[in-house]
This record gives structure tokens, C-alpha cells and sequence, in this order.
């Protein structure tokens, strides 16, 4: 009995989890995008500046980043920008899109692009 409950707590206890990643609907068709290529080793980090953006817009991750390759450490608020540092797990490329949209809509009004090359020691 012990260890159903245990079970029950744990699937319990992502459940909001699920539940708030599913409300925003993903964002669609991607405007053209300038793409920086970053090379750095494992263990390094790269950051990506999101320019400051109007009122009632904001800068959501597009698709998803390989998290073999690279995983977000921090964020922060610099100026009127934010700051999105990621860092180097493993070697591999992935790719790293923001979009902006209106809200959590689908609709992006402009992308930026990074292809992360994570090169072997």
C-alpha cells in the first residue's frame, strides 16, 4: 500500500507541471530569421539577448532545444532585455528559436535563430 502511494505522489506531483505547459498552443509558421552559428566545448555557455519588445508581446521558445546538447541554466533581465544563458552538455548541434508573439498565440511576428555547435574536447 506503501509504495502506491508513493506512486500516486510522485504522478501527482507533475501533474500541474503537464497541465501548464499545455495552455499556451505552440507557435506556428516562423518568419525568416537571422541564424548566428556558435561553436563552444562542453561545459561552456552561450547566451541569447532578446531585444526589448512592445507592450503586450513576448519573446517564448519556438521549438524545442535538444536537451542532450545544451540546457537552459539561467535568465535574467538586463535593461529592457532579457538574457537566456544555455549550457554545453554534450557534443552535437541544436538549435535555439524565439519567437515573437501577441500574448501566448501562435502567431510570430519575428524569430531569432541560434545553431549551437558543441565540439568534443
Amino acid at each position: 500500500m506503501t509504495g502506491r502511494i508513493a506512486v500516486l505522489a510522485t504522478v501527482a506531483a507533475f501533474l500541474p507541471t503537464a497541465v501548464a505547459s499545455a495552455s499556451a498552443p505552440p507557435v506556428g509558421k516562423l518568419p525568416k530569421a537571422p541564424l548566428t552559428t556558435v561553436s563552444i566545448p562542453p561545459g561552456g555557455l552561450v547566451s541569447v539577448a532578446l531585444p526589448a519588445r512592445a507592450k503586450g508581446f513576448v519573446w517564448r521558445l519556438a521549438r524545442q532545444v535538444d536537451p542532450n546538447v545544451l540546457r537552459e541554466v539561467g535568465e535574467a533581465d538586463v535593461g529592457a532585455n532579457v538574457v537566456v544563458v544555455f549550457k554545453a552538455v554534450h557534443p552535437g548541434t541544436a538549435t535555439v528559436v524565439y519567437a515573437l508573439t501577441k500574448g501566448e498565440t501562435p502567431k510570430a511576428y519575428r524569430a531569432i535563430a541560434y545553431k549551437v555547435l558543441v565540439r568534443p574536447l
